[in-house]
């Protein structure tokens, strides 16, 4: 089981690749999109939108919490946990190994004026084992893309 503290570190690492992810992370493992939309408008966007792409938001998490009593200023973060809940019980039977990346999630953030989303790509965990798998994570990385153009037309 992970302690909270543990737990409260692994949500902080995504909040630290972002700040240093040109010199940590290659830039194809980053999934990202920037708008002009204030927090509440976007996140509301996000969620319908993943609805619209034939996904079920399972549940929104506030890291915000986590974050400021561990010093940082932020009162606008959240992860938005989806997926398509057949997939996802298929995806746990047949490769267990996954379990700990379902369901899939979008972490948003404010950042000044503007809202930031960010995911990893799905592909990183691609096996070449796994043909079947390799596609269902191509188009689910698709879909994202198309979720995050979407979420870059600011109306």
């Amino acid at each position: 089981m992970i302690s909270l503290s543990h737990f409260r570190y692994l949500l902080i690492v995504p909040a630290f690749m972002l700040a240093f992810h040109s010199s940590i992370v290659q830039a194809d493992t980053l999934l990202m999109a920037r708008t002009t939309q204030d927090f509440p408008e976007a996140m509301l966007k996000l969620q319908e939108t993943i609805k619209n792409k034939g996904y079920v938001v399972s549940r929104v998490q506030r890291i915000d919490i986590g974050l400021t009593s561990s010093g940082y200023k932020t009162d606008k973060y959240r992860l938005v946990f989806f997926g398509k809940p057949q997939q996802i019980k298929e995806l746990s039977d047949q490769y267990p190994h996954l379990i700990p990346y379902l369901p899939f999630n979008i972490s948003i953030f404010a950042e000044g004026e503007e809202t930031l989303l960010v995911m990893v790509s799905p592909t990183t965990l691609k096996e070449n084992a796994y043909p079947e798998l390799d596609k269902m994570l191509e188009t689910l990385e698709r879909d994202v893309k198309e979720i995050f153009a979407i979420m870059r037309q600011d109306n």
